[in-house]
């Protein structure tokens, strides 16, 4: 039996390691967002989807089996939710890489928490508390101000697509449901396994939308692909090990730094510098999105995987095994 000092000393390397983990995460999907556009010059997206979900679904395959855990997994209607889920936010990132700034989609995408706070209010049953009231209007804000559309800002302004900033949003909201079911999973199925679904949903899922749509990749095309299928893959492992090891709402607090390096590779490889406004509005939304997932994802975890007030579980949880 231990003793208290020593659970809490294991309690915070378990915090820290699990923080490590979403730096890790977070630099991993900038170098995938920089990919990605350089790919989008030229190939579809569907076709970038395709690639990338074939090579990590291998990958998470080999090292499934590796680790010797049960490949299908326990609760396997929310397993094929989070890869539904993961597989329309991508899509939807990707489309909106292409089309807006690094940087900008970047920050567009981190709306989420406060996605996740509205959609937990609707079909959780949660209430909102202030701090996801306060963090909505705000990352609603920064949005606007990232985007800076003619009608707001005068026809001097930025004025960026609006159909990819809608589709931004759209990676952000789906997003959000793939975070909750990966934290609901926690306790039930091993990470690899929750990694494993997303690629096995995913990939069948984005051909429909090559046919007629394909482009043959060059060579050096298709190193790309592999790249953005490994990059990837060590993100998704990273993403699933820190929400795993700490809260989700001081997990994915770190994720912010992704938007550091995607505006250095936005400055490096495209010469994309913000503007004030845009800066702003990514301000906007980092602080709304702290304030929302520092609430909200305590409750999500609780409302997905612990016994609720009434002594009932709303998702039984049966316990995984190696």
């Amino acid at each position: 039996m231990g003793t208290p000092g020593g659970e809490a000393i294991t309690a915070k390397k378990g915090r820290v390691g699990g923080l490590h983990y979403m730096v890790a995460t977070a630099f991993c999907f900038s170098l995938m967002s920089l990919i990605v556009k350089l790919l989008g010059k030229r190939l579809p997206t569907s076709e970038i989807v395709f690639v990338r979900c074939a090579v990590t679904l291998v990958l998470s395959y080999f090292m499934v089996r590796a680790a010797g855990v049960p490949i299908w997994g326990n609760r396997k209607f929310f397993l094929v939710l989070r890869g539904l889920a993961g597989f329309c936010a991508l899509f939807c990132f990707f489309h909106a890489v292409t089309r807006l700034p690094l940087a900008d989609v970047t920050v567009i995408h981190f709306t989420n928490p406060v996605f996740t706070a509205i959609l937990a209010a609707v079909f959780l049953g949660e209430r909102l508390g202030r701090r996801e009231l306060i963090g909505l209007p705000l990352c609603l804000a920064g949005v606007a101000f990232v985007a800076q559309p003619a009608f707001l800002f005068g026809e001097g302004a930025r004025n960026l697509d609006m159909s990819a900033v809608a589709v931004a949003l759209a990676a952000a909201i789906c997003s959000s449901v793939a975070y909750t079911t990966v934290r609901g999973l926690r306790g039930t199925d091993d990470p690899l396994v929750v990694v494993f679904y997303f690629p096995l949903v995913a990939t069948p899922a984005s051909v429909p939308f090559m046919i007629g749509n394909s482009v043959w990749p060059t060579p050096f095309e298709w190193l790309l692909l592999v790249a953005v299928g490994a990059v990837t893959q060590m993100g998704q492992v990273f993403l699933t090990r820190g929400l795993h090891l700490e809260r989700a709402g001081r997990a994915t607090s770190m994720s912010y730094v992704q938007v550091i390096f995607a505006a250095a590779w936005g400055f490096l490889f495209f010469h994309e510098v913000p503007n004030s406004l845009s800066i702003a509005g990514a301000a906007l939304i980092l602080v709304g999105m702290l304030l929302a997932s520092r609430a909200r994802w305590e409750s999500v975890s609780v409302a997905f995987a612990w016994p609720v007030q009434t002594g009932k579980k709303l998702f039984p949880r049966k316990p995984f095994s190696r």
